[in-house]
């Protein structure tokens, strides 16, 4: 057999295994991840890409209204702008988690790019907030062998990926926005009616545009308008994500 017939197979199935490692939501292989809750009547709203002073302060009311807890997963370079928000946010009960510096693709980083990146964000954060964040989420959800090793090593705890990604960055109409969101109602009226389930979901939202600061999130608010009251209605409650929700980088994971 001409060895181009196998190689060629071999090195797509290769290819795609990467693309699965770096970039699946729930793939382990390139090390643990938080991308469930514990509970199937939890829900974990988080949101990356702020702190944003068009939408943010905003989006805090909003939650407030409902007694919601979010996790917000913040830009550096957006930190160092808006650092009284910072301050709001954790005043109002929020998680902080570190969403790098300046939202590269980390795939593409060494060791030491990502440190920087990270390490970067996580001194702002603490500059502000007095301590660092525990918990990060890479920019586009997309990691490399080598993230959760540095990860690690600049303080952070657990990467956190989702369940559910409604592409809120889309410039779609709302009403598009909340069928995409429409998922975790499916799943919550399934664990009233039928197999209770054992996980809840993550769903990652955004406050921010990580091109430029005061983006334009405005269908983001206007969707979760319509379903924080149902979801509620359906019996989930809103909870922060936790290092205990999953998996420590601690206890291994990608060097």
């Amino acid at each position: 057999m001409n060895p181009l017939f196998t190689a060629v197979p071999l090195g797509l199935v290769a290819a795609g295994g990467v693309v699965y490692a770096a970039a699946y939501p729930r793939s382990q292989l390139f090390g643990p991840t938080i991308c469930r809750t514990p509970s199937p009547r939890d829900l974990a709203l988080t949101f990356d890409d702020g702190p944003n002073p068009a939408i943010t302060p905003q989006l805090l009311d909003l939650l407030a209204r409902y007694d919601a807890r979010a996790t917000f997963f913040v830009i550096g370079r957006f930190v160092r702008e808006c650092p009284g928000l910072l301050r709001e946010l954790e005043a109002r009960g929020h998680v902080i988690g570190n969403h790098s510096e300046t939202h590269p693709n980390l795939f593409w980083l060494g060791r030491a790019s990502l440190r920087e990146e990270l390490g970067r964000c996580q001194d702002r954060i603490a500059s502000v907030l007095g301590a660092p964040p525990v918990l990060m989420r890479p920019p586009f959800g997309v990691r490399n062998p080598f993230v959760n090793g540095v990860a690690r090593e600049v303080g952070i705890r657990s990467v956190v990926m989702w369940t559910l990604i409604p592409r809120d960055w889309l410039e779609r109409p709302v009403e598009w926005l909340i069928r995409r969101m429409q998922p975790i109602a499916g799943r919550a009226t399934q664990a009233q009616t039928g197999t209770p389930r054992a996980t809840g979901d993550v769903i990652c939202l955004h406050d921010g545009d990580h091109r430029h600061l005061n983006g334009d999130r405005s269908r983001t608010l206007k969707a979760l308008e319509y379903w924080l009251p149902r979801w509620r209605d359906l019996g989930l409650q809103f909870v922060t994500i936790s290092a205990g929700d999953g998996p420590s980088l601690a206890a291994g994971g990608a060097a």
